[in-house]
């Protein structure tokens, strides 16, 4: 599926997206405030794809000018997610890379894939979260609509092998739909 905004373009990754993907993502700045670690090569990139990236609800995102990948947006629905939901929920996670921060293209792309998991996929509900000190995450969740549910402490990242403290924002098709009439 390609989900399009004004300026955007969200379609599945390909492997042949794996050089851009490592020349954004091998930043530290990047990855690891995502909670993941920055690749090491095109190679590893690439096996990024096939393994993570191809999974469904799991989108490039593409300027409509050039559409390289310049970052991710992603929908894991129940089980699938990092939190225990049901079936009728989901987890929206996102990254964009640094040329690209300050220009709200993270909170365009995840707005349309807000409305596409409560208009098609028929969701209730959307959890977000994002790490201590990630304050441009926390800012992009604002913009969408999404308010602050709890705080889970010390817990185990086992893809960044640490502790780490995560706040977790919430937004219930109801609160969506009243957040967009505003807009």
């Amino acid at each position: 599926m390609i989900l399009r905004t004004k300026r955007l373009i969200l379609r599945p990754w390909e492997e042949g997206d794996a050089e851009n993907l490592y020349a954004y993502a091998k930043d530290e700045r990047v990855g690891p405030i995502a909670g993941w670690p920055v690749h090491t090569s095109v190679e590893n990139s690439r096996e990024i794809i096939k393994t993570v990236l191809s999974k469904p609800e799991t989108y490039a995102v593409c300027l409509k000018e050039n559409p390289i990948a310049i970052g991710c947006v992603g929908l894991t629905i129940g089980k699938e997610s990092n939190f225990v939901l049901p079936d009728t929920e989901g987890e929206i996670g996102y990254w964009i890379g640094v040329p690209y921060w300050g220009q709200g293209l993270i909170p365009e792309a995840t707005s349309e894939l807000i409305r596409h998991a409560f208009e098609d996929l028929r969701l209730t509900t959307l959890w977000c979260g994002y790490f201590d000190g990630n304050e441009k995450s926390k800012r992009a969740q604002e913009k969408c609509g999404f308010t602050y549910h709890h705080t889970d402490k010390e817990i185990e990242w086992k893809l960044m092998n640490d502790i780490r403290t995560e706040h977790v924002t919430r937004l219930t098709k109801e609160e969506w739909e009243s957040f967009f009439k505003r807009q």
